[in-house]
């Protein structure tokens, strides 16, 4: 079996189901990704049978060329402004070889979501599956020409052979002292609301009791976030080093403006920290069961942020423990193992 990778970034979760295909499949897996102006400073180990290509040294000639060599069972692309991801597409989706764009995007209806639809028979020049992160990219790939049986699921898998030890090693000492602290991960943008989030917790004031709030990431809100007092702030950290201060943490939240997906609520329930997130995040219905294991609120509405926030420190320590059980449960919905399996299900027919 030999798979080959046309990607944006590679990150954490998407090397978690790289190694699958390797180390349980045996395949063959060759990734072509963005290695300059990235969004995060993210760096992947060397993996056994794993090969890398760095786009900014591969022209699209190049790319063919490599197509050529490799001689994929399967093609998966995800980048479709990268046009010469789509020209490699279409030549091996001509010879037979089974396209995949892999999106997380959510339907909403928008005039341009609407005019894309429209472009359905287009979009199939390309691609000939769909491997969508949940229900509401289902929705949105059938909108794009996909039939039920040329779409599969779990695009997206968290790592958990991270996570989920973080879960394992601090479960003990939370339920002793169960600690008091809100959490956000990712980048600080505007479209991440990171500033709501700040305005959120001043607004808290005497209310916050003994609760902290940490920010771990970077961007440009980063100066901003450094003036405010009453914050953590930390720059990025690769996920090995995550985890002691995922450990510290009790609540994560994620209060994005935009979210088509957001596999840092995965991540986190994995680990077994209640959430709380705008309603605009697409991971929330699989892995968040509002009152359960944490709260939704509504985007950009600062009132229904403290509300929710409010919720989770007014919680007893037992309540928490019994949150972040739950968390954990509901993080073992998607594994990379289930990733895998869903995109050679396409293969294997």
């Amino acid at each position: 079996m030999k798979i080959l990778y046309l990607y944006a970034e590679v990150m954490s979760y998407t090397m978690a189901t790289i190694r699958e295909f390797s180390l349980n499949y045996g395949a063959e897996v060759h990734v072509v990704h963005w290695d300059t102006k990235k969004l995060t400073p993210f760096q992947h180990q060397p993996v056994n049978k794993v090969s890398f290509y760095g786009r900014s040294l591969h022209s699209i000639a190049k790319i063919r060329e490599l197509a050529v060599q490799v001689n994929p069972d399967l093609v998966v692309v995800s980048g479709w402004q990268d046009k010469g991801y789509l020209q490699v597409a279409r030549m091996l989706k001509k010879k037979g070889v089974p396209a995949v764009t892999g999106f997380d995007d959510q339907w909403f209806g928008t005039f341009r979501q609407r005019g894309a639809s429209s472009l359905k028979f287009y979009l199939k020049l390309y691609f000939s599956h769909a491997w969508v992160s949940g229900p509401y990219q289902f929705e949105y790939a059938r909108r794009l020409g996909f039939k039920k049986s040329e779409i599969v699921f779990d695009l997206y898998s968290a790592d958990l052979s991270i996570y989920n030890d973080v879960y394992n090693e601090s479960i003990d000492t939370k339920k002793k002292r169960y600690p008091h602290r809100f959490l956000f991960v990712g980048r600080f943008e505007r479209i991440k609301a990171v500033e709501l989030l700040v305005k959120a917790w001043h607004k808290l004031n005497d209310k916050r009791k003994d609760w902290e709030l940490q920010f771990i990431g970077n961007g440009s809100l980063k100066s901003f976030l450094q003036t405010q007092t009453g914050i953590m702030v930390h720059d990025f950290m690769q996920p090995d080093r995550l985890k002691d201060e995922i450990t510290a943490a009790g609540c994560f939240i994620l209060p994005s403006r935009s979210e088509p997906w957001g596999v840092v609520i995965h991540e986190f329930t994995a680990a077994g920290l209640p959430i709380i997130c705008s309603d605009v995040c697409g991971a929330a219905p699989v892995f968040l069961v509002h009152g359960l294991n944490g709260y939704r609120f509504e985007s950009e509405n600062i009132d229904s942020l403290v509300e929710q926030m409010l919720k989770i420190i007014n919680c007893d320590d037992q309540k928490l423990v019994e949150m972040s059980d739950v968390s954990h449960q509901l993080g073992q919905k998607i594994t990379p193992s289930l990733s895998a399996a869903n995109l050679l299900s396409i293969v294997k027919g």
